[in-house]
């Protein structure tokens, strides 16, 4: 079957969605969850997002 419409919602965006994660510091890699940190709105990749729900990676968003 035809997968023509996969992925089809980030296309749009800039880069199609790819950046460089704020946390972490990887680069080219899908940046689409958004979190606040520090009382801004960032948005970071998909293992960050997981990282900072569950607890993990506090010492790296004091540095951001």
């Amino acid at each position: 079957m035809s997968k023509a419409h996969r992925g089809s919602g980030i296309r749009e965006l800039v880069n199609s969605g790819r950046g460089t994660c704020p946390v972490c510091k990887k680069s080219g890699i899908k940046v689409l969850y958004e979190n606040e940190i520090n009382g801004k709105k960032v948005k970071v990749c998909k293992e960050c997002n997981k990282a900072i729900a569950h607890g993990k990676k506090q010492e790296a968003l004091a540095a951001v």
